[in-house]
C-alpha cells in the first residue's frame, strides 16, 4: 500500500440534518488540513430522515466556498472508507464527555483495526449543545417558527427539514 497523505482528513457522519456545529468542524478543519472529505455515512442506531444524496447536496451547498473540501458519500466502515481514500486522519468534533466516551472508543478501534489515527476538535459554546436529533424533534413538535432555531441550523437546510416533515415555513 502506497504511503498514505497526512495532509488529508476525513470528517465522517451522519449530518441528519447539517448543522452550523458542522460547520464550525469542516470550516476550522480545512485551516488545518490541506484536504478534508466530508464523509457522509449512515448511523445505524438512527433512522435516516434525508436520503445520503440529499446530505451530500445540503453539504456541498454550504460548503461551496470552502476550496479545499469535498463532499462525498459512502457506506460500510469508516475506516474502510478512510482507507480507500488513501487518507491517514479522521477528523471529530467532541461537544461533551458523553461525545468523548463514545468518540474515544471509535478512534482507538479504528487505530487498532485500521491503522487510521483520529484528531478532535472541541466545538465551540455556541454549538456545544447542538443535536441533529434534538434539532429534527423541535420541527416536529412545532417550535420550527423559533428565530432561534436558524442560529443552529443554515436557512436551506430548515427549509428542507420542513419540507420533509410536511411543516409549514
Amino acid at each position: 500500500m502506497p504511503d498514505r497523505d497526512p495532509r488529508m482528513a476525513v470528517f465522517p457522519g451522519s449530518f441528519d440534518p447539517f448543522t452550523y456545529g458542522h460547520l464550525d468542524i469542516i470550516r476550522r478543519g480545512a485551516r488545518l488540513f490541506d484536504r478534508l472529505v466530508i464523509g457522509v455515512g449512515k448511523n445505524p442506531d438512527k433512522p435516516a430522515l434525508f436520503s445520503a444524496n440529499e446530505r451530500v447536496e445540503m453539504i456541498r451547498q454550504e460548503t461551496a466556498d470552502i476550496t479545499n473540501v469535498e463532499v462525498l458519500p459512502f457506506e460500510g466502515l469508516t475506516f474502510e472508507f478512510v482507507l480507500r481514500l488513501n487518507a491517514k486522519v479522521i477528523l471529530r468534533g467532541i461537544r461533551d464527555s458523553v461525545d468523548l466516551r463514545s468518540e474515544l472508543q471509535a478512534a482507538n478501534t479504528n487505530l487498532m483495526v485500521g491503522d487510521v489515527e483520529t484528531v478532535f476538535l472541541l466545538t465551540t459554546d455556541q454549538h456545544a449543545l447542538t443535536s441533529s436529533t434534538l434539532i429534527k424533534q423541535v420541527v416536529e413538535l412545532g417550535g420550527a417558527d423559533r428565530p432561534s432555531l436558524s442560529r443552529i441550523v443554515p436557512p436551506a437546510v430548515l427549509d428542507r427539514l420542513l419540507h420533509k416533515l410536511n411543516k409549514p415555513g
